[in-house]
């Protein structure tokens, strides 16, 4: 009798267990536990070929967005949802920039597997505090009100910005720790340390940029970095501050495997990011600390 009341234990357990699940609801369900290892894979393998290409493997579509605590932007996603969601990269223009001259990140970006967003400031002249809280909005935005919020996982969000835009991207991760990553293209911002920053981080510099010298702002950003769990350095050769303004393949190349690695966890991109790449006719410096440590 014992071993029969042992099993009609345990029965009662399964049930009150089955019971608890159904409660509970779907936090418990296998589809929503948490992710694991290529969970957040989008599009196939990559190659070189792939991660230069102008347009990568999904088709996309953009709408115009007008939210109520930025002043407005474009959104550029990919139409396929058979993969599931995608990540969110907001981006804000530079210093009396329009919207314009960041447009390219939009369907470059978009045909590799996110959603972006490039921002028309308030005002030209906004800082990069004022651009961080812009950037910030704009991804709220994005994943609670917008027409592709279905579109959006809004665990996984990335900043990216040139010059004060770059700038504004720094103090968005300070705002905004849970950004899975962050992309200052030759940076500006008065505030040199960012030791509170937890956001992997890929600073891009600009070898002879005479606005936002790499070594009044760029390297020391980077060198202040000292709490972001994995960062980088590139330096573009022989190129100027405004060399983010227009399409670039080796800013798109590793703008795509950073954000791959680090919104998307996708361990496929590491190849472009550790070891690091030499210095070439198109990189003239590169610091890292290697995704993998």
């Amino acid at each position: 009798m014992r071993h029969a009341s042992t099993r009609t234990a345990k029965r009662l357990g399964l049930l009150s267990g089955a019971a608890a699940l159904a409660v509970t609801g779907a936090s418990l369900l296998p589809q929503q536990a948490q992710a694991g290892p290529g969970d957040f894979q989008r599009g196939p393998a990559p190659t070189e070929q792939s991660i230069t290409a102008e347009r990568g493997p999904f088709a996309t579509a953009q709408t115009t967005v007008d939210g109520p605590n930025f002043n407005k932007g474009t959104a550029y996603y990919p139409t396929d949802t058979s993969q599931g969601t995608f990540g969110a990269v907001a981006i804000s223009p530079g210093f009396l920039s329009p919207e314009a001259v960041v447009s390219w990140y939009g369907p470059r970006l978009a045909s590799q597997g996110f959603v972006v967003l490039t921002l028309e400031t308030n005002s030209g002249t906004d800082q990069p505090d004022d651009r961080a809280t812009q950037l910030v909005n704009a991804l709220d935005f994005l994943v609670q009100s917008s027409s592709v919020k279905n579109r959006i996982d809004p665990n996984r969000l990335a900043v990216m910005g040139h010059s004060m835009g770059g700038g504004g991207s720094l103090k968005a991760s300070e705002l905004r720790p849970s950004l899975k990553a962050a992309i200052p293209l030759m940076p500006w911002n008065n505030d040199k340390t960012w030791q509170g920053d937890r956001v992997p981080t890929m600073i891009m510099g600009a070898q002879n940029d005479a606005i936002a010298s790499p070594a009044s702002h760029a390297k020391p950003f980077y060198d202040s970095l000292t709490s972001a769990p994995e960062k980088a350095y590139l330096e573009l050769r022989g190129e100027g501050h405004m060399v983010a303004i227009s399409p670039n393949v080796t800013i798109a190349k590793y703008s795509i495997a950073w954000l791959k690695r680090f919104v998307d966890e996708d361990v496929r991109y590491e190849q472009f990011l550790c070891p690091a790449p030499a210095p070439n006719l198109q990189i003239s410096e590169y610091r890292n600390t290697c995704p993998t440590g």
